[in-house]
């Protein structure tokens, strides 16, 4: 019983409310998701965009990891989907995941984790791309 309390009750940010310098925009390739575990987030970097977003599912706060297969967020608790901008694809997550303050300073990234912004509509589909290849969730 305890196990399964432990696998499905929401994590917390983890975060405390600081700022985090996570190197430069060259460290991080295009069409990445890099998990930060000291702010517990990901830098993400859509070709054109950098985000720092939220490890919780807007849905029921499990952590969501990113699938390299498929290039995309999968939450294994419960199914919902979202593109490497942590926009909304498919499940019964309200939204698309929250995100970060990030910002560029003296050519570092810095995220600040004391500021978190809702993650966008559903509607949302600037960075949707077709998946890179299977889904982790549809794997045995």
């Amino acid at each position: 019983g305890y196990t399964a309390y432990e696998a499905l009750s929401p994590l917390s940010t983890g975060a405390a409310g600081g700022k985090i310098e996570v190197g430069t925009p060259a460290d991080f390739q295009s069409g990445s998701a890099t998990y930060v575990a000291e702010g517990r987030f990901y830098v993400v970097n859509t070709g054109s965009t950098f985000f720092a977003l939220s490890q919780k599912c807007p849905h029921l706060g499990c952590k969501v990891p990113f699938c390299d297969s498929s290039g995309r967020f999968e939450c294994a608790c419960h199914g919902s989907v979202f593109d490497i901008g942590g926009e909304y694809v498919k499940g019964p997550a309200p939204r698309g995941m929250d995100r970060y303050h990030l910002a560029l300073d003296n050519g570092n990234l810095v995220v600040n984790t004391g500021i978190l912004v809702a993650g966008p509509d559903r509607g949302a589909h600037q960075y949707l791309t077709p998946p890179k290849g299977p889904s982790c969730l549809e794997k045995s």
